[in-house]
């Protein structure tokens, strides 16, 4: 194991995780104004409704499958009776659905905004960095189904479960577990922590507004009383 592994697997995870919740608490005491999603539809609307949709759905779905996947403990998996091939099946097929669906979205999402002048003009530099570092996250992820088909003795993905919940737990072997792992596992790993590194500076801040709306289903109903 050396320096770069040691920091990439081991410490970055870290400072990525302090910049996306830090950097998102700064940004919404300091920049309000700026917490929005940015939409250009009265720019240009085209195939916006189709890429958004299958984007949102996508991304949204692999990230929850992430979570679930990589955060639960084996124990429950073992209590459950899923074997390790079974839930390399299934994160194989719900991955690459998703997956797929997300790469989609986004390419119709860049062919719009790239592809019309007005659209093209008005795009921020974060944009420019952030969508196209989504679409090598998002391929690179789809690329380790073919690498996972190979050994579906679920190995790999248990390495990985162990990799993220040492991590979340500080233990300080975290970057030993993944030495000699497959390389596009490990920076598709990279290119999603560092993804989690620009959220805050980008409209993607938007996300966390769309997960607290859950709480509305608790408020109490308006009432409206005419005079």
């Amino acid at each position: 194991m050396n320096y770069l592994h040691l920091f990439v697997f081991g410490i970055y995870p870290y400072i990525a995780l302090a910049v996306f919740l830090l950097g998102s608490l700064v940004r919404f005491e300091r920049e309000q104004y700026t917490w929005r999603a940015e939409s250009s539809q009265f720019l240009y609307r085209g195939p916006l409704r189709l890429g958004s949709n299958l984007f949102h759905i996508g991304v949204i779905g692999v990230f929850l499958g992430h979570l679930g996947g990589l955060l639960t403990p084996i124990a429950v998996w073992e209590f459950l009776g899923v074997p390790l091939t079974a839930k390399q099946l299934i994160a194989m097929g719900a991955g690459g659905v998703l997956g797929g669906m997300g790469l989609i979205g986004l390419l119709i999402l860049l062919a719009r905004r790239l592809g019309n002048e007005r659209l093209a003009a008005q795009t921020a530099l974060r944009d420019k960095i952030l969508l196209p570092w989504l679409l090598l996250t998002l391929s690179l992820g789809l690329a380790t189904i073919p690498e996972s088909a190979q050994h579906l003795d679920g190995q790999t993905m248990l390495t990985f479960m162990l990799w993220a919940q040492h991590i979340l737990t500080f233990r300080g072997d975290a970057a030993n577990l993944v030495v000699g792992a497959p390389w596009v596992f490990r920076l598709h790993i990279f290119c999603g922590l560092t993804f989690f590194m620009l959220f805050p500076f980008t409209r993607m801040v938007h996300s966390w507004s769309g997960f607290a709306s859950v709480t509305y289903l608790t408020r109490a109903w308006q009432l409206v009383r005419p005079r």
